[in-house]
């Protein structure tokens, strides 16, 4: 699937001409029913593999983009929804691409003595890892990094449903951290209203005690929010982080 957002801004990401609709349902996970300002339903490609809980009633604004690609199934891809305090980008393909960017252009404080980054690296048989960076000394920093779309009160919080594959990577993670490499959860949030970023308890209890226990054991934990408006998205600034 190739990501839908079409040009690069200086410091972000554009999207590509954002189509205005109303969102009528979500379903089966990568599906949802859209009624066009033409009064056209169309059923869009959802790419998002969370639950989006919080971020996809029925009703509210949305924003799609269209591609005419003859093998896609779907030409629409949903890309933005408005909430009351801020639009949240739906797309989990833009924070790999924009952390990616971000780093590249020493955007990132915590990130900037890495000149070398590799994507998608192999680390055990079957996981890869999101990021690794190398320094001029050789050293290897370990990025996964984590989309966060559900905001309460002010606090985002991930994940939005119980993730197994989230907690392993947690794991792996610890086991880098263990051989003395830097290892580091980057939880992207994809919205402008959240002051602080914790994990979610009342949704994934196992996933909150591991991050916990690796943080304790050496991994790092950088949350960032995002500018984001109908050009485009671009990454913003680090909030504190409650564990």
């Amino acid at each position: 699937m190739s990501l839908s957002l079409s040009a690069n801004t200086s410091r972000g990401l554009a999207w590509p001409e954002l189509i205005p609709g109303k969102l009528l349902k979500r379903y089966k996970r990568f599906l949802a029913d859209v009624k066009l300002e033409t009064g056209e339903i169309v059923t869009a490609h959802c790419p998002n593999t969370g639950s989006m809980k919080g971020c996809c009633e029925p009703g509210r604004p949305v924003y799609l983009s269209m591609h005419d690609n003859p093998k896609r199934k779907y030409k629409y891809t949903w890309e933005l929804i408005a909430m009351p305090a801020s639009l949240v980008g739906v797309n989990t393909l833009v924070p790999n691409r924009l952390v990616y960017k971000s780093i590249v252009q020493k955007r990132i404080p915590e990130l900037s003595e890495y000149d070398i980054i590799a994507r998608e690296v192999k680390i055990s048989a079957h996981s890869r890892i999101d990021l690794m960076l190398t320094g001029r000394n050789g050293g290897h920093c370990y990025v996964e990094i984590k989309n966060c779309t559900l905001v309460t009160e002010g606090i985002a919080q991930f994940p939005d449903a119980v993730t197994s594959r989230g907690l392993k990577h947690i794991t792996e993670l610890e086991k880098l951290a263990e051989d003395g490499h830097r290892c580091m959860m980057f939880y992207f949030i994809q919205r402008m209203d959240a002051r602080a970023f914790r994990p979610a308890d009342h949704i994934d209890p196992g996933y909150s005690r591991g991050l916990r226990r690796a943080v304790k054991n050496g991994i790092e934990v950088l949350a960032y929010d995002v500018r984001i408006d109908m050009q485009g998205i671009e990454l913003n600034q680090n909030i504190p982080y409650e564990l």
